[in-house]
């Protein structure tokens, strides 16, 4: 599927169109193999580079083809899904592509809320024939969507983290490990993404005024906020999984210690049972008292050794 905007540039009002014009934004989400041939027929470029933007495993780059005058653009943008109940946060990369000085495309493979919020005009002064405004906002609106998503996975860390302070249940931990891949996402992502942006800013690869650098060096510094942020919560997302693994290990010690405490207190009257139903002379066989002697002995031994183990902090 691909939606194409033009604004008019008197009334600088943009509204959608259906015809391929000069300062057209196209934007193409999830399309077609036939959608695809249609629109680089029409404009004039390789299906490789709407294509590139479509591989889900696609790394931030910047590609630059000399031969025909076209840029590509691949940043990565946050996204949190729903997967048997549960939420879970990875990236997916977006293409850019500037077509000489005619076209802007951007590419997803699955609707993205960052394109949303662009066809929506969320983002304001949203004007197609002017491509570098465009894809420097939607640097500063992906870097601003990495910082909403960090302050909505720290928090469904601590909701994990209270959950295990009462129970220690595999679910949680997955939670956390969940969590912990979603940072490491993010993470990986953002600092590809300020290499695009640094090398934006001083590779003369796109025409820069003296707004759109301002533009441009916000997006950087909200960038790299998101970085120090990742990172802060990676570091204590990891401490707290260490800290649990410890005290797992620690408790399941403790229950062996436990158990093993119990096992050698019920082995002493078994063991004098053995010795007392062999089948050879034993004390105490003619007293008529002699079941009753035994086993107060046995229960005294038992005591004995369940306070000795006491003291020694084993049944703790």
């Amino acid at each position: 599927m691909f939606k194409m905007y033009n604004t008019n540039i008197e009334t600088n009002i943009t509204e959608e169109t259906k015809e391929f014009i000069r300062g057209n934004w196209i934007n193409v989400v999830s399309p077609s193999d036939e959608e695809i041939k249609t629109i680089c027929e029409n404009i004039n470029i390789q299906e490789d580079f709407i294509r590139y933007a479509l591989d889900p495993e696609e790394k931030a780059r910047i590609d630059v083809e000399d031969d025909d005058n076209t840029i590509l653009f691949i940043v990565d943008t946050p996204i949190m899904e729903i997967e048997s109940g549960t939420k879970v946060y990875s990236t997916a990369p977006i293409g850019v592509i500037f077509v000489r000085d005619d076209y802007i495309i951007t590419v997803s493979l699955n609707k993205n809320p960052i394109l949303e919020d662009l066809e929506k005009r969320k983002i304001k002064n949203i004007i197609t024939y002017k491509k570098s405004r465009m894809l420097l906002q939607l640097f500063y609106s992906n870097a601003e969507m990495f910082l909403n998503l960090l302050k909505k996975l720290n928090k469904e860390t601590e909701i994990a983290e209270n959950v295990l302070k009462n129970s220690m249940k595999n679910k949680a931990l997955l939670k956390l490990l969940s969590l912990e891949k979603g940072l490491v996402y993010f993470t990986t992502s953002l600092k590809s993404n300020e290499v695009v942006m640094e090398k934006t800013m001083r590779g003369n690869l796109i025409k820069l005024y003296d707004e759109d650098e301002d533009i441009l060096e916000d997006a950087i510094i909200e960038n790299k906020q998101a970085i120090e942020m990742a990172k802060i919560y990676r570091d204590i997302l990891t401490g707290t999984m260490d800290a649990y693994a410890s005290i797992i290990s620690n408790n399941l010690n403790g229950v062996m210690k436990y158990l093993t405490s119990i096992t050698i207190i019920l082995a002493i009257p078994t063991m004098i049972a053995s010795y007392w139903g062999m089948n050879v002379p034993v004390p105490l066989q003619e007293n008529p008292f002699g079941f009753v002697l035994i086993v107060v002995f046995s229960i005294l031994i038992g005591v004995v050794a369940s306070v000795w183990l006491k003291k020694k902090g084993m049944l703790d």
